[in-house]
């Protein structure tokens, strides 16, 4: 790491270290906004990036980590964790949730628990990359370490 991470990647990487993740959570020298900019600063395909998205389902949070190449489908994943709605969560409802900003949301590091769905198409790609708790931060893990470290389970998402 060149620079010092921002406080939500301590945090983050700190959780990483307590579940037995083997990643570094790395400063990216450029904002990534999308998923084809942080697979480009990377050298990635933009399927091994792992968006996090956190939805407001009926109310409650859900994250649904989703390879850079999907869109999620929110009425696929209403049925699949059986709520009536799931729309996109407010900046307000993220913060709520994860204690993260929006475009740096990590699958870990979060006050709570936050029920979670990861896309099986990661598990196509040997390394993933999943946002560090800050919109600069990244780390790598695997499809598998994904799954454990959040709880996670793997569905498809479109």
């Amino acid at each position: 790491m060149s620079e010092k991470l921002p406080s939500n990647a301590v945090v983050v990487q700190s959780a990483l270290r307590e579940l037995g993740a083997d990643g570094e959570v790395i400063v990216l020298p450029e904002k990534a906004p999308t998923a084809a900019t942080a697979a480009a600063q990377l050298g990635c395909e933009v399927g091994a990036i792992a968006n996090s998205l956190i939805f407001d389902a009926d109310g409650a949070p859900l994250l649904v980590l989703t390879s850079g190449a999907h869109r999620v489908d929110v009425e696929l994943i209403a049925r699949t964790v059986g709520v009536a709605k799931v729309r996109r969560a407010t900046p307000e409802f993220v913060r709520a949730a994860t204690g993260q900003p929006i475009g740096g949301v990590a699958p870990v590091g979060h006050p709570a628990p936050v029920r979670t769905l990861v896309d099986n198409w990661l598990s196509k790609h040997e390394v993933v990359w999943a946002a560090g708790g800050h919109p600069l931060t990244v780390f790598p893990t695997t499809f598998d370490e994904l799954v454990r470290i959040t709880g996670g389970t793997a569905v498809d998402v479109e």
